[in-house]
């Protein structure tokens, strides 16, 4: 591990769920980064943060961290109305930036970013840590090696059952928070389909609030027709009493089919930490199976590897490659969220016009 005087220090802006479960964790074990500052007022959130870091300092708001608290990179686990506006400000500032998902609430929003990132000559990239998902990870080199003959249908879900609401700025009804499972879910779903089958062309969507209370959007159903004419099925849903499959991939040889959700996040929140163990291993009995017809086999899954995103962004400060998301990337995900938006609430199908 390098030193705390050769990594480079990271700033994190909040200190909630997102900030403490992921990306705190996941920085403090990456080789060249040292968790340095946490900006966060709340007492409670501090005295959580020191015991969980206990060498990291405090900063009451985000400037700092360009002013009395310099840092190598600034990471914004903070809620999805923060991103934009925190982003530009650290960008001119002249210091890196990655932000939790969504990137922003529109695409052309994330577009302006992607150009003032690279007028700056800085890194701008977004926490999509359901890349290195296990089953992802399993599914990503079973379609790179054919293992499928040519895909045909792609169906994903992030389903719960949780009937009552939860409350806060996710389940908020004010547009400005960017709130609801369409850009919280959506993100990930979007971004894997993306992802593995590239651009979208059309896409349709079905939007509802079902639950009593609720404010947003908690069961979302969207259809993707990308260019190479796969065509992606996603749901994010919190009414889902009984789940379906988390993957089913239809191919021209064979199809894949998986269950179950990788145990990193789990494991995240139980306190345990990347190198502990078997890190984003799963037991064979939660295997995915591949095959067709009557000739079905177990598939072992890969380990999860939340780690690797953290890794590639030290590297990318360190060298200049290529951060492991580009905002751009990010923007054709909301190219695609926006679409799905707005295919709702005109009940019809909607042509992604992309600005890549």
């Amino acid at each position: 591990m390098s030193s705390p005087a050769t990594s480079l220090r990271v700033g994190l802006v909040g200190y909630g769920l997102a900030g403490s479960v992921f990306h705190a964790p996941l920085i403090a074990a990456t080789d060249g980064l040292v968790l340095d500052t946490v900006v966060t007022s709340n007492p409670e959130r501090r005295e959580q943060a020191r015991a969980e870091h206990p060498q990291v300092r405090f900063a009451a708001s985000p400037d700092e961290l360009w002013t009395s608290h310099p840092v190598d990179l600034v990471v914004l686990a903070s809620p999805n109305r923060t991103h934009v506006p925190l982003a530009t400000a650290a960008l001119k500032a002249g210091v890196p930036v990655v932000v939790d998902k969504p990137l922003a609430g529109t695409a052309a929003e994330a577009y302006e970013l992607a150009a003032l990132a690279d007028d700056r000559g800085l890194l701008l990239s977004v926490f999509q840590n359901r890349r290195w998902d296990n089953d992802f990870r399993t599914l990503r080199q079973l379609v790179d090696g054919g293992e499928l003959g040519d895909v045909q249908r792609f169906e994903s879900r992030f389903e719960r059952w949780r009937p009552q609401p939860k409350g806060g700025w996710r389940e908020s009804g004010d547009p400005a928070e960017i709130g609801g499972l369409l850009y919280d879910l959506g993100s990930h779903l979007v971004d894997q389909a993306l992802t593995l089958f590239g651009p979208a062309v059309r896409v349709y969507a079905e939007s509802d609030i079902r639950r009593p209370g609720a404010e947003v959007d908690d069961d979302t159903f969207i259809a993707i027709t990308h260019a190479n004419g796969v065509h992606s099925h996603l749901w994010a849903s919190a009414t889902t009493a009984r789940l379906g499959p988390r993957f089913r991939a239809l191919g021209s040889a064979a199809g894949y089919v998986k269950y179950g959700l990788d145990p990193q996040e789990a494991a995240l929140r139980d306190g345990l930490r990347p190198g502990a163990g078997d890190w984003g291993v799963e037991p064979e009995s939660e295997w995915g199976t591949l095959g067709a017809g009557d000739s079905v086999r177990p598939v072992p899954t890969l380990p999860g590897d939340y780690p690797a995103y953290y890794a590639a962004v030290a590297a990318a400060l360190r060298d200049g490659s290529a951060p492991p998301v580009t905002a751009r990337e990010a923007a054709a995900a909301l190219e695609v969220l926006e679409a799905a938006g707005r295919s709702a609430r005109e009940d019809r199908t909607v042509n992604v016009e992309a600005r890549r």
